[in-house]
């Protein structure tokens, strides 16, 4: 298992099984965002499920960013807590990236 239990460490999911059969811009657009993403800070983990990337602060797993990479975009959805409503968005380019982003830092800066 992993080390929160939800698969199997030999498990085929995989970050660069997400990249397959995106289009070339979105999986830029996923790989720009990852580097955004761990940069918030050291306690940020990544884990990789078969349908979306979830990244949460420290081993309480409190997830702050969800990932769904889909063949020409990425659909993002962010929680800044229990009590804040669920914010979901399409992002298609990297203007639209960098519009969230700030979203992203807020709610990983808010989550406890």
């Amino acid at each position: 298992m992993s080390k929160f239990g939800f698969f199997p460490e030999n498990s085929d999911v995989s970050f660069q099984s997400h990249l397959k059969g995106v289009e070339v811009q979105t999986r830029g657009l996923l790989l720009d965002l990852r580097v955004f993403i761990k940069s918030l800070g050291d306690n940020v983990i990544e884990e990789i499920r078969p349908h979306r990337i979830a990244y949460a602060k420290s081993l309480n797993f409190r997830t702050f960013v969800d990932i769904q990479p889909k063949n020409d975009n990425l659909i993002i959805s962010i929680r800044r807590g229990r009590t804040y409503p669920l914010i979901t968005s399409v992002v298609r380019n990297s203007s639209e990236l960098k519009a969230i982003e700030q979203q992203i830092a807020e709610a990983y800066e808010t989550i406890k």
